[in-house]
């Protein structure tokens, strides 16, 4: 991803001309969008204060659009006095009383689309007028601080290009062809394509990047300090209180794409026609307080509609699937998601990122250890295998001779060597599984530490033999003898988010090796079609002889 002097869009400056395009396309005034999107982003970066920003657009955000949701100066020196937080905890201090002046701008037209992939950004000329959005009352937060944020930490070099999770994604949230919340992405650059440069080149096969490409997997990044929030007139667009989800009330939407301006990553998407799926046709489930009563919006929270796919003439993008934390889907879905659910390698992990025991915060802290956790637990010998099997006296030699050749399990000196290694290095960690969703990795790692402490039972494992069988003596320090034997195993990824100086706060965590200034995306192992997925909207747009615009690249 690139970025110049002349721009200040994180994309560089000829994404910027497009985004200003895109706006001229519009009955809305573009040069007020741009001018929020670039302040909105001076805010993050701390250039600018946030009752500066809201205050300084105040007039011409009313002038423009009837009305201004966002917090004025005074209700945000007075939300901080109060510790309230973040703007969507101040939706309070207003009388909600707009809903006619709401009303007259959703008239309004939005027009046009635009897709974005790593390599290629595309417009759409013309788009029908929006339809106008069922009135439903202002949006109501809670003032509550929340220990829940839920995040992801993805393992870039496990990902394999099969497009399952974005397959995942549109299925789950009913989406038109080329409407992507997600992206997979081959690219490379002048610098370097296909090995990588994390110090993974010696590792274990298992353990080999999956892909010949560098990867990019690029959901929404659910920003704690979210630019498209700021700019948003109507609060459409907002941050929930109680889980950090950055979510569009597509009630309240004008599809005015102050937000897509903003947004530094590419990742909102504007439903210039109508959905491919009717509402009425989208999956139900039964209301948990009236089990007759099915309701087809699944993706409601509350009274407000922000989830799956937007209605025409409406903003949408990623949502880290609310109605699956909400419990909606039952609660064995909570704390997960469709695309996590459905990648076969593992690579992504989600969870509540302020819980040290989760997923993501383990995959990311320990990037290492959870890899082989992974792998390894699966294979792993259970405790009661041991017990049956090994006796008071054997060698460690026997004893995995003795475990490999029961029916039950599959065992050599490596898998031990791992474990042993994973039990070692655990040790800094007195964390626990805990209560927490989608606390698999220490759930897992405990699999695995009962079978060494079973183990150790019979054989020594730090005697001086067994650390020469286990290839565990490299070094005379037996802690960093198991890191190394654990980097021999599944390498030490570099971990990294995107566009970390830009002062966002995203909660997407990335391992592997980061896009470089000169990256372009390039065809991956497997292509959008062979998955009935599109690059993007323009070309199902193409086919229906609707005109567009040649794309941009990196």
């Amino acid at each position: 991803m690139s970025t110049d002097d002349e721009s200040f869009h994180p994309l560089g400056e000829e994404w910027e001309d497009e985004l200003e395009s895109m706006l001229d396309d519009t009955e809305y005034d573009s040069e007020l969008g741009m001018k929020m999107a670039q302040d909105a982003m001076r805010v993050t970066e701390g250039e600018l204060s946030e009752a500066e920003f809201h205050d300084r657009y105040h007039e011409e955000v009313m002038e423009e659009f009837g009305e201004d949701e966002r917090p004025t100066k005074e209700a945000y020196e007075a939300a901080q006095e109060e510790a309230k937080g973040t703007a969507s905890r101040m939706l309070d201090k207003f009388d909600g009383d707009g809903d006619e002046t709401r009303r007259e701008t959703m008239k309004k037209m939005g027009v046009g689309a635009a897709a974005v992939g790593m390599g290629a950004f595309g417009t759409v000329a013309d788009g029908p007028e929006q339809s106008l959005a069922a009135e439903k009352g202002p949006r109501q937060e809670t003032t509550e601080e929340s220990d829940t944020q839920w995040g992801m930490t993805i393992d870039l070099e496990r990902c394999d290009g099969c497009l399952s999770c974005m397959t995942a994604c549109s299925q789950e949230n009913d989406l038109d062809q080329g409407v992507n919340w997600m992206y997979v992405m081959a690219w490379e650059d002048h610098n370097h394509h296909g090995a990588s440069e994390s110090g993974n080149t010696d590792v274990n096969s298992d353990f080999n990047r999956l892909s010949d490409f560098n990867m990019l997997v690029r959901p929404c990044q659910h920003c704690t300090d979210a630019p498209c929030e700021k700019v948003c007139p109507t609060t459409a667009r907002h941050t929930r209180d109680k889980d950090g989800l950055v979510l569009t009330d597509y009630d309240v939407c004008i599809g005015c794409r102050y937000c897509q301006v903003a947004c530094p990553y590419g990742v909102n998407y504007f439903q210039w026609d109508d959905p491919d799926v009717a509402y009425e046709d989208i999956d139900g489930f039964e209301d948990p307080e009236d089990p007759d009563e099915i309701t087809h919006a699944k993706y409601e929270h509350g009274e407000r509609w922000v989830d799956s796919r937007a209605p025409r003439g409406v903003m949408s993008k990623c949502t880290m699937c609310p109605s699956m934390q909400d419990g909606k889907q039952g609660e064995e879905k909570v704390g997960t998601t469709a695309c996590e659910t459905a990648c076969p390698p593992n690579a992504i992990q989600f969870g509540n990122v302020k819980d040290e025991a989760s997923d993501p915060s383990q995959h990311r802290e320990y990037p290492t250890k959870s890899r082989a956790v992974i792998n390894l637990n699966t294979d792993i010998p259970s405790a009661d295998v041991v017990d049956s099997n090994v006796s008071d006296g054997d060698s460690l030699e026997a004893a995995i001779e003795a475990i490999d050749s029961t029916e039950d399990a599959d065992l050599d000196a490596d898998m031990v060597a791992i474990a042993k290694a994973i039990e070692i290095r655990s040790r800094e960690s007195e964390t626990e599984p805990g209560d927490g969703e989608n606390n698999s990795i220490l759930e897992k790692q405990q699999t695995v530490l009962e079978f060494v402490t079973a183990l150790e039972e019979y054989v020594d494992l730090e005697s001086e033999s067994a650390r020469e069988t286990l290839d565990l003596d490299q070094v005379d320090n037996l802690e960093n003898a198991a890191q190394i034997r654990l980097e021999q195993y599944a390498g030490d990824p570099s971990s990294f988010q995107l566009l970390e100086d830009v002062g966002t706060n995203p909660n997407v965590t990335y391992l592997g090796t980061q896009p470089g200034p000169e990256a372009h995306q390039v065809e991956g192992p497997t292509k959008y079609e062979d998955v009935d997925l599109l690059d993007k909207r323009q070309e199902y747009l193409d086919k229906e002889t609707v005109g567009h615009v040649d794309g941009v690249s990196l």
